[in-house]
């Protein structure tokens, strides 16, 4: 992962404004980080500034677009941005305020930063949560890549109908990519994501690419999923849960003051669970472990995440992280001490009281997120691949298509040639 870790806020210019489609303006001077002229209003025209900024209030009528470009207003923005997530039916739990601001506090890098906002009426009705990985040829990529199973922009959906053509056209306009070497890569979209019904009012180009493949099973209890298998594999499973109950382990869910701490215990377990196999690298760097304890703690507050614990004889021999939003439960990350493996079941032992918790809480998928562990196949689970969005100039996003599908290649080429070496750093 190319990105530098960030422990504080960036600080930078205030956030862009505009109304939709207004006379074009006259030019000033250079954006220093897109490489164009910045528009500058006429004599006698003034822009309302956002309350997030501490001058004038947003005005109450129409709508209005903004660039967030500092740390600082996107932290402001958690209370509205979380309430947009709940009017999101698309939205996932890593679409949440404390999730991706807590990313960019890891991974953002400084003057990097283009959120695109639209209110209604005051309210907050969509968000694009971008920022820019190139300056000579722009490309956008949204926050929390490679460490985010499902990306997405967020649309209100009372208003997303009428809203996604403004969005569609602040993208291309405030950010610039209606320019041919400009281009947003949307990856790990899930089907019928919101940002599926932008690319429908996109002016440029636009390429879909298949992404990751995810894998997940119904909200049911373990016991119900038994039916999915084999009669021989039924039974084999029916044997396992039955002398999990027997081993006595006992099952806590944290609380969330507690959370950083058992987020840190839950790190030394993957660590230790791992060693020697090929532990995906940046889960033991220190900027992952303050994200993970940072976004945790606030997402568990919110039931956005829930931590629990494993125990045996009183001693901590497992934990997980599971993400959850109003009909989803995903299993991020868990850890579980190697000395459990000559005992029990260990994926069926995390999977049953998952499956258990997404029934209880009438939440109908539980998934298995991105990754080809081999636990995730035991369930015979169902496959579902994300998608990958390419908007942009017709250039840049021809470029960057072909560039996508000639590493896909590589990557194919590698597997079957050292599928040992490409399979390392998989590890959840």
């Amino acid at each position: 992962m190319s990105a530098r870790s960030r422990a504080s806020g960036e600080t930078g210019t205030a956030p862009g404004r505009c109304r939709p489609e207004p006379p074009a303006p006259p030019l000033g001077p250079v954006d220093p980080v897109i490489g164009a002229r910045i528009p500058v209003p006429a004599p006698g025209t003034a822009l309302p500034d956002s309350p997030r900024t501490g001058a004038h209030p947003v005005p109450e009528r129409g709508p209005l677009v903004e660039v967030v470009r500092d740390a600082a207003v996107l932290d402001s923005l958690a209370a509205e941005w979380d309430a947009l997530v709940d009017r999101c039916s698309a939205a996932t739990p890593f679409q949440s305020h404390a999730w991706l601001s807590s990313w960019w506090h890891s991974y953002g890098r400084r003057g990097r930063l283009r959120v695109l906002t639209v209110r209604q009426d005051g309210q907050l009705v969509a968000v694009a949560p971008l920022m820019l990985r190139h300056r000579l040829l722009p490309l956008l990529t949204p926050i929390g890549v490679g460490l985010t199973d499902f990306l997405d922009i967020l649309l209100d959906d009372a208003h997303a109908q009428e809203v996604a053509p403004l969005l569609a056209s602040a993208l291309a306009r405030e950010l610039h990519l209606n320019r041919p070497w400009a281009a947003l890569d949307l990856r790990e979209l899930r089907p019928g994501a919101a940002a599926h019904l932008l690319a429908t009012h996109w002016p440029g180009a636009r390429r879909l690419l298949p992404d990751s493949l995810c894998q997940h099973l119904p909200g049911a209890p373990a016991e119900k999923l038994l039916s999915r298998l084999s009669g021989r594999t039924a039974q084999r499973f029916r044997f396992k849960l039955r002398k999990l109950e027997a081993t006595g382990i006992e099952t806590r869910l944290v609380p969330a003051q507690e959370v950083p701490h058992a987020i840190t215990e839950l790190l030394a377990l993957h660590e230790l669970q791992w060693r020697g196999r090929g532990v995906t690298t940046e889960h033991l760097r220190s900027r992952f472990a303050v994200h993970l304890r940072r976004s945790a703690t606030r997402m568990v507050a919110a039931d956005r995440a829930a931590v629990r614990q494993y125990r045996l004889h009183g001693a901590l021999v497992a934990c997980e992280l599971v993400l959850q939003g109003p009909d989803l439960v995903a299993l991020y990350l868990f850890g579980a001490h190697p000395v459990l493996r000559s005992q029990v079941d260990i994926a069926g032992m995390l999977l049953r009281e998952s499956l258990s918790h997404a029934s209880e809480t009438g939440r109908g998928e539980f998934s298995l997120l991105r990754g080809d562990e081999p636990y995730k196949y035991h369930w015979r689970p169902e496959q579902r691949r994300n998608e990958r969005l390419l908007l942009g100039g017709g250039p840049a996003v021809a470029l960057r298509a072909g560039a996508i599908r000639g590493r896909r290649g590589a990557v194919r080429v590698l597997r079957k040639r050292l599928p040992l070496l490409v399979g390392r750093g998989t590890s959840r």
